[in-house]
């Protein structure tokens, strides 16, 4: 079967977007990579001690890698998530013009991921397979040179910043490994969205009429999700509203969690919180073009919803473990809907619990 993206390409272009004028500091990345492998375990007990989410994984590992290497592991999880819908793409991918659409393919997912890779901070990797080697997965990711440079630019403390930074992540591994049936939840919301992938190359023009007859209204619709929501069909948007709403909860669960669980330790918490608010602003140009044409702005956005949430129902319903009542299975995690409206939530979930 013929892959839909050139990932060889794809690798190559973002590799080189990520290198280019980069320069790397072996001594301090290595001591930043002991650092990491000490505080990560740390953050992980500092989190279940907050939250009760203790991880059935065992104690969490840290791999300190640098831009390829970070893109080479995403490249892996994307093949990995697509393989579902190879198949439905062999006729677009034959013949010469499927072959320039795979090159095409290739090179725009390289430029992202090769953009990305340059401010990624931590990813928690959370996708495991079975044919995989267990050293490989489940893993806390931190991209050295991005976190190196973000420390030096803006005179952060490195023990207190990664430190902090670990205490996100962790959160996230407590999050999937600690609530038993999370991790298959989240990806079988994948793979319902993947199985309903149409791949008909004319609805790329249909979509390209509908964002120009929107901006002629004054609309923005990539505003709720980028191309991905755009080119979903009517079940897929279901599927990705129920995505959005648990996303949303856990990137807000993440940032309330660091915050709390570092209290008292890490003392420049707000200076941390604050800088990296004004970083993800600040972009322009062809970063904010990316990040709104990729969903990465609606997933920033969804930081901000998921801790206002958190705080609606925890000054309801009385307190930080009203949020375990959304651990109870899939049915009780919010719906986008509920993020917006913490009311509704309450009453439908922790109201009938009572």
């Amino acid at each position: 079967m013929v892959a839909p993206v050139d990932w060889e390409l794809a690798e190559r272009v973002a590799i080189k977007i990520a290198t280019r004028g980069e320069v790397v500091d072996e001594w301090a990345l290595a001591r930043m990579a002991e650092d990491f492998e000490e505080m990560t375990p740390r953050a992980e007990k500092l989190v279940g001690e907050e939250t009760g989410l203790w991880s059935l994984q065992g104690e969490a590992r840290s791999r300190l890698v640098s831009r390829p290497d970070w893109i080479r592991a995403n490249i892996a999880s994307f093949q990995r998530l697509l393989a579902p819908v190879v198949g439905k793409l062999d006729d677009v991918s034959d013949g010469p013009m499927g072959q320039a659409a795979r090159r095409f393919a290739g090179a725009e997912v390289g430029g992202v991921l090769g953009w990305m890779s340059t401010r990624v901070l931590g990813q928690y990797d959370l996708l495991l397979t079975e044919d995989e080697n267990p050293e490989d997965q489940d893993i806390v990711y931190y991209v050295g040179p991005n976190v190196l440079a973000l420390e030096r630019r803006n005179g952060f403390d490195g023990e207190q910043f990664r430190l902090w930074l670990a205490l996100h992540e962790t959160t996230h591994r407590a999050q999937f490994t600690g609530v038993p049936w999370l991790r298959d939840h989240f990806v079988s919301l994948v793979n319902d969205t993947l199985d309903n992938v149409d791949p008909d190359p004319g609805r790329l023009f249909e979509i390209a009429k509908e964002v120009l007859d929107a901006k002629r209204s004054g609309s923005d619709p990539l505003a709720d999700g980028g191309l991905p929501a755009l080119l979903a069909g009517p079940e897929q948007r279901v599927v990705l509203d129920k995505i959005g709403g648990m996303m949303s909860l856990l990137e807000g669960h993440g940032d309330v969690t660091m915050d709390r669980a570092g209290l008292g330790i890490v003392h420049d918490a707000e200076f941390f919180a604050s800088t990296l608010r004004t970083r993800r602003d600040s972009a322009k140009g062809i970063s904010k073009i990316i990040m709104r044409l990729v969903g990465l702005e609606a997933k920033l956005n969804q930081y901000a919803a998921g801790e206002a949430f958190i705080a609606r129902i925890e000054e309801q319903a009385g307190g930080p473990r009203v949020i375990d009542h959304a651990w109870q299975s899939a049915e009780s995690l919010p719906t986008m809907d509920e993020i917006r409206d913490p009311d509704a939530w309450l009453d439908r979930v922790v109201e009938h619990a009572a």
